[in-house]
């Protein structure tokens, strides 16, 4: 099959959405390299991000100059023409949209991945503006695509009841992560990375952007219940929400039991979860919660929140806790830190959960969906 893809979040964002953009497309290449894959993405530009596309693949930029002009009107509308001209003859947007008038390709069958509705289910941390388009076009491309993947049981719940999609519409396909995280950091990174970032003996990893729903603030405050001070690496990007967590830890004097880094090089994030002494990650909502799948496939013990899909990526030996209740995270903590029987069963019951998230099985799961779509 000749397969198009919306590679903006592959070509241009290095975490989230890009990362699952990337992972689809090198599973793709890797199990399934009879297709050809057509990557569309609006700006040649901001395509930062090639190294780290299968080199098999081909970047298509938009060709007129009106289409360059307005890419953005070409990444919704226009980029239909250029799929018929190229006669793809499946499109797959990776990042909960594809072209508004793609129906209109009575030859192209299409596939759309919805990440999550958290917008819907928690308006208060979206601008109202955002979520009405964020709304629109997932509501559209839900109504238009010929089969929807959800990447949790959670989101695939999310869009049958917020957009009253018919449930055999949706196929549910799990994320996975990069296979570095399940092999063991080389002793050298390991050292170097140690001594770069002048890593404590003993630390809680945190790995998520810095924000208000991603609830860092609850484990700052779980520092002060626990029973031996244990510090936080949290990695992420910082929002206003960062100034918010920092505020607490001064008033309540925890600066130096917590450092936030940003920009951390994608090579040396497996040694942070591999030497963490446990992962936590008290996000409140999530489509899927991939750092908790990091965290297993790095031998760590995770700990995440309740109240979304954190479960079905943590699994059944994973602890979970209250975004709210910072006490019993302070145990949760302790616990995983400190009782060296819990930890072993965590970890080994951890990387043995993580094996349905392993590349091979995933990609055989995605090209079952792109079959049935191609079969109508």
């Amino acid at each position: 099959m000749i397969i198009g893809f919306d590679a903006k979040r592959a070509l241009q964002n290095r975490t989230g959405l890009g990362n699952y953009s990337r992972f689809v497309l090198d599973i793709l290449a890797a199990h399934a390299p009879q297709n050809t894959y057509r990557l569309y993405t609006p700006s040649e530009r901001k395509a930062s991000l090639t190294d780290r596309i299968p080199a098999s693949n081909t970047l298509v930029f938009p060709r007129s100059s009106f289409d360059k002009a307005l890419s953005a009107l070409w990444r919704v509308w226009g980029i239909t023409s250029d799929l018929q001209q190229d006669k793809v003859q499946l499109f797959h947007g990776l990042s909960n949209e594809l072209p508004l008038n793609i129906t209109r390709a009575k030859d192209i069958k299409s596939i759309v991945t919805i990440h999550d509705l958290v917008f819907l289910s928690h308006p208060e941390f979206y601008p109202p503006v955002d979520r009405r388009i964020y709304a629109y076009k997932f509501r559209k491309a839900c109504e238009n695509a010929d089969r929807i993947i959800a990447v949790s049981e959670c989101t695939k719940r999310d869009i049958i009841s917020y957009f009253h999609t018919p449930e055999e519409k949706i196929d549910v396909v799990y994320q996975g992560c990069d296979v570095s995280f399940r092999q063991t950091a080389d002793e050298e990174l390991v050292k170097a990375v140690r001594e770069k970032y002048q890593l404590p003996a003993q630390y809680i990893l945190y790995v998520g952007s810095i924000e208000e729903r991603k609830n860092l603030l609850l484990l700052a405050r779980a520092l002060k219940h626990l029973p031996t001070p244990v510090p936080v690496i949290a990695i992420g990007k910082r929002t206003p929400y960062a100034d918010k967590v920092d505020q607490y830890l001064k008033e309540n004097g925890l600066e130096s039991q917590m450092r936030m880094l940003n920009n951390i090089p994608f090579k040396e994030l497996p040694v942070f979860y591999q030497q963490a002494a446990t992962f936590v990650y008290p996000s409140r909502y999530e489509g899927f919660g991939i750092p908790l799948l990091e965290a297993l496939c790095s031998g760590t013990p995770a700990i995440g929140a309740t109240g979304s899909c954190l479960e079905e990526a943590g699994g059944p030996r994973s602890i979970y806790v209250h975004p709210d209740d910072e006490v019993a995270l302070a145990k949760a903590i302790d616990e995983t830190v400190f009782n060296e029987s819990l930890r072993s069963t965590m970890i080994q019951a951890g990387k043995e959960y993580a094996k349905q998230f392993e590349e091979t099985r995933l990609a055989q799961e995605l090209i079952a969906v792109y079959e049935k779509t191609m079969q109508g």
